[in-house]
């Protein structure tokens, strides 16, 4: 990666949108996803005036604080892995099993570890903007070839003691209280 923060041309930068009702959040995030041979690459790039994270251990709740996350679902949206990343680089990383597509029946391995995992950080005033990049071997699959398809979403907590909390997401789940863990919602993800 020349520059780990430069999208490929041509990318489109999708706006995430609040989680609960599908309405433009306060704070603006952006995502843009491709792939290379070895890894999905998801740029997050997000506004905040007030960052929230303390937690430095991988699998920490990050979910408590500010956080980005992904759920990604290779071949089956009730069988999915779950990334998260804090504005500190922490790690966050499961496998679900959800036989129902809700988070009452899903169940949560923590033993399942993304070895190769990449994130970083950049902070700037007023934002801070999160690279991933995901080995295709850590999901058990090859590159997809063109055409090929996964199901999956993207989000972001912000956490703000004075305005509240808000939740975003690629395809919102309209669930309040917010909960990302709704399978039905996911969107299709088309490898190019």
């Amino acid at each position: 990666m020349e520059d780990p923060w430069a999208a490929p041309q041509g990318s489109e930068r999708i706006a995430l949108r609040r989680s609960t009702d599908g309405a433009k959040p306060r704070q603006r995030t952006t995502i843009v996803v491709y792939a290379d041979d070895d890894c999905l690459n998801v740029l997050f790039e997000s506004e905040d005036d007030g960052v929230v994270a303390t937690h430095l251990r991988h699998n920490a709740p990050l979910y408590e604080e500010d956080v980005v996350e992904m759920f990604l679902a290779p071949s089956n949206p009730r069988s999915y892995f779950e990334i998260e990343v804090n504005p500190l680089a922490t790690t966050f990383d499961a496998k679900i099993d959800s036989p129902d597509g809700i988070r009452t029946t899903m169940r949560v391995d923590l033993a399942w570890d993304c070895p190769s995992l990449f994130a970083a950080v950049r902070k700037t005033p007023g934002r801070f903007d999160t690279i991933v990049r995901v080995p295709f071997a850590c999901l058990g699959v090859t590159r997809p070839s063109r055409g090929d398809e996964w199901r999956g979403n993207f989000f972001r907590i912000d956490r703000s003691p004075n305005r509240g909390d808000e939740y975003m997401a690629w395809q919102p789940t309209m669930k309040n209280p917010a909960d990302f863990h709704v399978a039905a919602a996911f969107g299709r993800i088309v490898f190019a």
